[in-house]
């Protein structure tokens, strides 16, 4: 019997996969739990316009990002802190901070998780930081990082 999935199943497929089980297993297992449906052709049409639609959002999506990344490239933000003598500064510029100005000075809402920061910054003077915007987009901003 062809029962399209639900939801991933261990061994057997991934969600919106059209599997070959026993019919036994179909009716007591999958159909019964709601881990899949019969594959009829009202179902499998479903189906199709479901992965249609997905692709559809997925594109769009994708392009929002470029577009913003696009619309980020280049720009930069200043970030001011407290510093000792011979300009060092007084602990570290984090991904937190960054994010937080992005949204101050630019406008952007970006999340700390995004911003691709490997170590905090340390001194004075311009470091150019990778956000990422999608999985296939990543912009550049530079931070100035000066002197309070």
């Amino acid at each position: 019997m062809k029962v399209i999935l639900l939801q991933d199943v261990k061994a057997l497929g991934k969600k919106g996969e059209i599997v070959e089980v026993s019919e036994g297993y179909a009716r007591n297992m999958l159909l019964k739990k709601g881990i899949g449906k019969e594959a009829t052709g009202q179902n499998m049409n479903d189906l199709k316009l479901q992965k249609a639609n997905a692709e559809k959002v997925a594109r769009e999506t994708l392009e929002a990002a470029q577009a913003l990344g696009k619309e980020m490239e280049g720009k930069s933000i200043q970030i001011a802190v407290k510093t000792g003598e011979g300009g060092r500064v007084f602990g570290s510029v984090s991904s937190k901070e960054i994010a937080e100005e992005i949204k101050k000075q630019l406008g952007y809402d970006v999340d700390k998780k995004k911003v691709l920061l490997d170590t905090p910054i340390k001194q004075l003077g311009v470091t150019n930081v990778g956000v990422k915007l999608h999985a296939k987009v990543t912009a550049e901003v530079k931070v100035h990082v000066k002197e309070l």
